[in-house]
């Protein structure tokens, strides 16, 4: 085999850094394709539109919002898992496809950890308990100690088996060691529908969901699974203050995640954009609507998937849940 010369080969590495350093120093130099894996309107493509629009000005490409429902959520994420790592197609996914969609299917066509390169958490979205006013229980204490004297009596509705709301609830559960009955939906909307008509006692919603209800009066909010209470309801005691129990937290998010093994300069470059677009107007806009700013470093955010795929998977395995094939 014919070597190389020692200084050839330093020369050939160093023309080989040069050329991805300018790439990334280049990028991004054509329109950036960010994908919502969920129907146009709610929380994850409201997040999107608005830091697609942020970044459209800041980096001076085109940010699209792609919307490609289906398959809880499966295709979309794994249109970007198998796009190239070029840092031309984005998803902006919340904790559900990434954290706990691996412990609820059986398989899925991506690894959630392998596939993507996280880029930041971009907002964190308060899940918050809610009772029709007519229920007794005025504080999620009240709620506890019923639901623990009265096992099986109370049922609690959710936007389908596994997902993070149902999950809050079975923490719920398990916290206070009560036994309520799940029932679930197709969807968080005829969830809701069923509380505010009192066919079921209680949910778990996100916090842009039950907003307008709660400031209504249609909706009496006992408790937020966060670890510190909602900008938007600041009235509204944490789980942890309510029940007195530290493990009642459950944050959802909602992030952008690049394909796997896209370079880090490309990863760097988005984050701090995004973080810049995060630390202007953006924060009082995600107030409005109940959601708060998240942030931080990719490294951050993917020590947060990680953790919250241990935690995703004890709760699936509490629930008893049969696992979607």
């Amino acid at each position: 085999m014919k070597r190389i010369p020692f200084a050839l080969g330093v020369i050939a590495a160093a023309t080989v850094l040069a050329s991805t350093t300018a790439l990334a120093q280049q990028y991004p130099s054509r329109p950036v394709r960010v994908v919502v894996a969920v129907p146009a309107g709610g929380s994850i493509d409201l997040v999107a539109r608005q830091v697609a629009q942020r970044l459209t000005t800041s980096l001076g490409q085109s940010f699209i919002v792609d919307n490609r429902p289906g398959g809880a959520g499966i295709i979309g994420t794994d249109a970007v898992a198998k796009s190239a790592a070029d840092g031309y197609t984005l998803a902006m996914a919340p904790a559900a496809f990434i954290a706990s969609h691996p412990s609820t299917f059986a398989k899925l066509p991506y690894d959630p950890v392998k596939d993507f390169s996280p880029v930041i958490n971009v907002v964190l979205q308060p899940s918050v308990l809610v009772v029709n006013p007519g229920a007794p229980f005025r504080t999620a204490s009240e709620l506890a100690n019923y639901a623990k004297a009265n096992p099986g009596k109370l049922n609690y509705g959710s936007g389908g088996e596994g997902s993070p709301h149902h999950l809050s609830a079975v923490m719920f559960d398990g916290a206070v060691g009560s036994k309520m009955v799940h029932v679930p939906y197709k969807g968080g909307a005829p969830a809701m529908a069923d509380l505010l008509a009192a066919r079921v006692d209680l949910i778990v919603a996100p916090v842009p969901e039950a907003l307008a209800h709660i400031r209504g009066g249609k909706l009496r909010a006992l408790g937020v699974f966060s670890p510190r209470r909602a900008s938007v309801l600041p009235e509204v005691s944490t789980m942890v203050e309510a029940v007195g129990n530290s493990g009642l937290v459950l944050d959802t998010w909602i992030g952008m995640l690049a394909p796997g093994g896209t370079p880090r300069d490309i990863v760097v470059t988005l984050n701090g954009a995004t973080q810049k677009a995060l630390a202007g107007d953006l924060r009082e806009r995600f107030a409005e609507v109940g959601l708060d700013i998240a942030g931080g470093s990719p490294e951050q955010f993917a020590a947060t998937i990680r953790s919250d795929m241990s935690m995703y998977a004890r709760l699936v395995k509490e629930s008893g849940m049969a696992i979607q094939q």
